[in-house]
């Protein structure tokens, strides 16, 4: 005897069909379920749809990665012709500090040590002919309110080496000097911030 027999005697859902009488399902066999993604995705919203989409895999390009959307693209462009605009100007010599005496490029640095401004010159030849033999050098504070200037002056002697380096002391502390310097042939001239 059954719980439904038992609670009154009849199933409550006694008068619907539950199965299908025709169909006859062996015990052997399950039941099958068929499962078709494209009829699914045909009813899906088109968000959905294209999350599905099968998307050509790439191959891995370091340009394709800079340039894949218009923000990268201008991103990539703008730094390419910083550096396109910076090799130019160096290129130029807008970035060198150095001079040219007689085919000698001098680069000049100076340092403030104890009320004291140590004068660094590098000099480097460019080729076989650059000039050799003394060079004056004169050291002097810029200022426009003193006429009366204390002027240094030292000599040193450029040799054959392709490259030398000269230190001497100046008794001023001053955060821009003038330095003069005159071969037998030349003269150059300029000022330098020392550090």
């Amino acid at each position: 005897m059954s719980d439904d027999e038992d609670a009154g005697g009849i199933r409550p859902n006694a008068k619907y069909q539950l199965s299908n009488p025709d169909k006859k399902i062996n015990p052997g066999e399950g039941l099958v379920f068929h499962y078709s993604r494209e009829r699914r995705l045909a009813n899906a919203p088109e968000e959905v749809q294209n999350l599905y989409k099968e998307q050509k895999k790439s191959k891995f390009g370091l340009i394709g990665v800079l340039v894949a959307d218009r923000p990268r693209r201008f991103l990539f462009f703008m730094i390419v012709f910083l550096c396109i605009l910076l090799l130019s100007l160096s290129a130029l010599g807008f970035f060198d500090s150095s001079h040219l005496l007689d085919g000698n490029r001098i680069e000049v640095t100076g340092t403030i040590f104890e009320g004291i401004t140590i004068i660094n010159i590098k000099k480097t030849a460019r080729n076989t002919d650059a000039y050799t033999g003394a060079v004056s050098i004169a050291a002097a504070p810029v200022s426009d309110a003193d006429d009366t200037q204390n002027i240094y002056t030292h000599t040193v002697f450029f040799t054959l080496d392709k490259e030398e380096q000269y230190k001497f002391a100046v008794p001023f502390d001053l955060t821009e000097l003038g330095i003069v310097m005159q071969s037998e042939k030349s003269s150059i001239h300029f000022t330098i911030k020392p550090e």
